[in-house]
């Protein structure tokens, strides 16, 4: 006997709230709101504004994921470095206990709760101290830890607050000497290891202490769009980005990163599979020495940065990434 649902599909509910067990495809009446929806998934990667953060700067770093996201230090207007920090709850930005010390362009690694600093620039004759100091994240304050061997500005990151590894990066007085070293970290002390294959500052990096990717930054003479994989002991040269740009920042894993801004500034981002990089949906705002955090592609939250026109930005962004499933109101012209 042919039924209801065979000739016509499935039935529009009619319901006082949205359902929580929702399948894509699904369309039901919400008559509180008195509005038609849908549940489908999103084609292409998405861009929207999040809370601001309460300090504009540029040369900020980033951890955490787009719900529990953790931004400190940089650069502020007109020129001084700060220890500021400031945590992200998916919506708003509060204030966090204050660095140690006062430097920008630092690595980092961990959750919001349990975050590990290292290196970054201070004004010469500072440079050698603050290029190698550690400090370690509680949720509430900071600590010093033991610091890293070659000090550096600008390094790649990639890990946790126990399992970290730091390459690449400028040495010298202002930062500007490319380095290929690599150290990891296993929660006490920094060891040295095999170097990058191509020595560079202003880089990035995603994924863990055995299985990182870094891409970008300044070599000689200028912007690079290299990226190398490491395994756990070496490092092996794989494709490169579609652009080459440094003072850009990351999200993501190894088989699974995303490069996020950079360059003079630039609202460019590219998505690594594994095999290859892709051009994604640009962010609204331009910008370089840009942070960003998140761990896999649907929890992606971009914040500060520098653009020219609009000076150091306190603006936030979040990612919803292609296949993400969303509900929609229906709307008829």
């Amino acid at each position: 006997m042919t039924t209801y649902y065979g000739l016509y599909g499935q039935i529009v509910q009619y319901l006082a709230s949205d359902p929580t067990d929702v399948q894509i495809g699904q369309v039901w009446y919400n008559s509180t709101s008195a509005t038609l929806k849908v549940r489908n998934a999103t084609t292409s990667g998405t861009w929207a504004s999040g809370g601001n953060m309460a300090t504009g700067r540029n040369g900020a770093m980033g951890t955490g994921i787009q719900t529990a996201a953790l931004g400190f230090g940089g650069v502020l207007e007109p020129s001084p470095k700060t220890n500021v920090t400031e945590e992200y709850d998916g919506s708003a930005w509060t204030a966090g206990g204050n660095m140690g010390s006062t430097s920008y362009m630092r690595g980092g690694a961990g959750t919001q709760t349990a975050t590990l600093a290292w290196g970054g620039y201070s004004t010469a004759p500072l440079f050698p101290t603050t290029g190698v100091a550690v400090e370690s994240y509680n949720g509430t304050s900071w600590s010093p830890a033991t610091g890293l061997g070659t000090s550096r500005y600008g390094p790649g990151s990639a890990g946790t607050q126990t399992a970290a590894l730091a390459f690449g990066g400028g040495t010298g007085p202002t930062g500007a000497t490319p380095t290929a070293a690599t150290e990891s970290w296993n929660g006490s002390s920094w060891t040295a290891v095999n170097s990058l294959n191509t020595a560079r500052y202003s880089l990035t990096g995603a994924g863990t202490q055995t299985a990182a990717l870094a891409f970008g930054g300044a070599a000689t003479p200028g912007p690079t769009a290299v990226t190398e994989s490491w395994n756990g002991t070496s490092w092996t040269s794989v494709t490169s980005m579609n652009s080459g740009r440094a003072q850009l920042s990351a999200a993501g894993t190894q088989n699974n990163a995303y490069a996020i801004g950079g360059g003079t500034p630039a609202a460019l981002v590219e998505q690594y599979n594994g095999t290859a990089w892709s051009n994604q949906t640009s962010m609204t705002n331009a910008r370089s020495r840009s942070a960003s955090a998140g761990t896999t592609s649907s929890n992606i939250v971009a914040f500060q940065g520098a653009n020219p026109g609009n000076g150091y930005q306190t603006a936030t962004e979040e990612f919803t990434a292609p296949g993400t499933a969303q509900t929609q109101t229906v709307t008829v012209s």
